[in-house]
């Protein structure tokens, strides 16, 4: 009898390897493990992966790149959005299981397997994100955990890994630490509890430069275009020179704090030099160029994205809605931002767009205007009191004057 197929999403961690053992030799499934990519792994740390997953005998081990496919499909939208959790947090490792997910499963119909599986616990939310894009991708497909099912400890997992003869640096590691194209994720000890604050050493990015430098980052429909002032062709190796330029000043850290898809509340630190640069400078151009009610609306829109995303539904249709609105908002969002970088710290200091909304021809601000009188705001402000007016002369008691 042939044994039956089964992919794992697998990171080469302490999880994922047990589960990559334990289902190949107790359930006796025909393991094919497949890790995705979305920017955070370099040719080195591919090839230590592969070569672990062979050690724990998987049937054929698969790197999937879909760096590019999560810029175009994902953080264009993010960056059009100004989207940050709470205010906060560049959703980094929400949006990358979105599509290590959708990527997963896809390689599952290619090879024709009736099963995935995958090494969440059952505390958090990357379990969810999985488990609906599996769900309402393939909806035939039978989703395994090991660790969540059976409530593994990590020291029983060791064990068992050590067993089978297989022996690896299995030392729990002070911090968690993920990282993707659109920010780092740190978690462990301070993040989990309210009162305490990872320390300066727990950050992978330190600072190595010192003064102030100046970066210009150009924009053109929304989209990355140039970085201090050399053209570039594609948004992701402008947001990994802009990574590399910002972080040696270990710009970008904070923590976010949150409600899980579970109910529960979260922490996790992280640092997103580029994420965070981008936006800001985004924003700023958009302040400038867009409408009150195109910036006001859009606001709306993205912050529903952002959850969305976030917890992971990222194929609800009305997402693709708003994708559109965004994209459609972007087409005078063009021009160069300024931004002064400081160890720890940067500000966004002004723009230049030939779109710019500020021009001096109609009105200077708190000086002069050309486009209207004095009579004329004071035909303007009667009409804007009127309804109050009749209000309060309706309403005495309940009219504050």
């Amino acid at each position: 009898m042939s044994k039956e197929k089964l992919v794992l999403a697998f990171s080469g961690g302490l999880d994922t390897s047990y589960c990559a053992k334990y289902l190949s030799e107790e359930k006796d499934f025909e393991v094919y493990s497949v890790i995705v990519n979305t920017g955070g792994f370099d040719a080195e740390e591919v090839q230590e992966i592969e070569r672990k997953a062979y050690a724990l005998g998987v049937r054929h081990h698969e790197c999937i790149d879909v760096t590019d496919e999560y810029y175009a499909k994902c953080i264009k939208y993010m960056v059009f959005g100004n989207i940050l959790k709470n205010d906060t947090y560049p959703l980094s490792v929400s949006s990358e299981r979105v599509f290590q997910a959708i990527a997963t499963v896809e390689y599952a119909k290619k090879i024709g397997a009736g099963y995935i599986a995958h090494g969440s616990t059952g505390a958090g939310n990357d379990q969810v994100r999985f488990d609906l894009i599996f769900q309402i991708m393939m909806p035939s497909v039978k989703v395994i955990t090991p660790i969540r099912e059976m409530k593994l400890s990590r020291e029983v997992e060791i064990e068992y890994l050590k067993s089978k003869g297989i022996e690896d640096n299995w030392v729990k590691k002070t911090y968690s630490i993920n990282k993707g194209l659109w920010g780092t994720s740190i978690g462990g000890r301070e993040t989990l509890r309210s009162d305490t604050w990872l320390p300066n050493e727990a950050y992978p990015s330190q600072a190595t430069r010192s003064g102030e430098e100046m970066l210009s980052i150009g924009f053109e429909k929304g989209e990355l275009a140039s970085v201090n002032g050399v053209a570039v062709t594609n948004p992701v190796s402008a947001i990994r020179q802009i990574e590399a330029i910002a972080s040696a000043y270990a710009i970008g850290r904070d923590t976010h704090v949150g409600d899980t898809i579970i109910g529960i509340k979260g922490r996790v630190g992280f640092e997103a030099a580029a994420p965070l640069i981008i936006i800001k400078g985004h924003h700023l151009l958009e302040k400038h160029v867009l409408t009150k009610w195109q910036q006001y609306w859009k606001e709306q829109l993205a912050n529903w994205y952002g959850m969305l995303l976030h917890e992971g539904q990222y194929l609800e249709p009305v997402m693709r809605n708003i994708e559109k609105f965004l994209e459609d908002s972007q087409l005078y969002v063009t021009g160069e931002v300024k931004i002064a970088l400081r160890p720890r710290q940067f500000e966004v200091l002004g723009i230049s767009s030939e779109h710019d909304l500020m021009n001096a021809k109609f009105a200077k601000y708190g000086e002069e205007n050309t486009s209207f009188s004095g009579e004329d705001v004071i035909g303007f402000t009667k009409i804007l009191s009127n309804q109050m007016k009749i209000y309060g002369a309706v309403n005495k008691e309940g009219f504050i004057c």
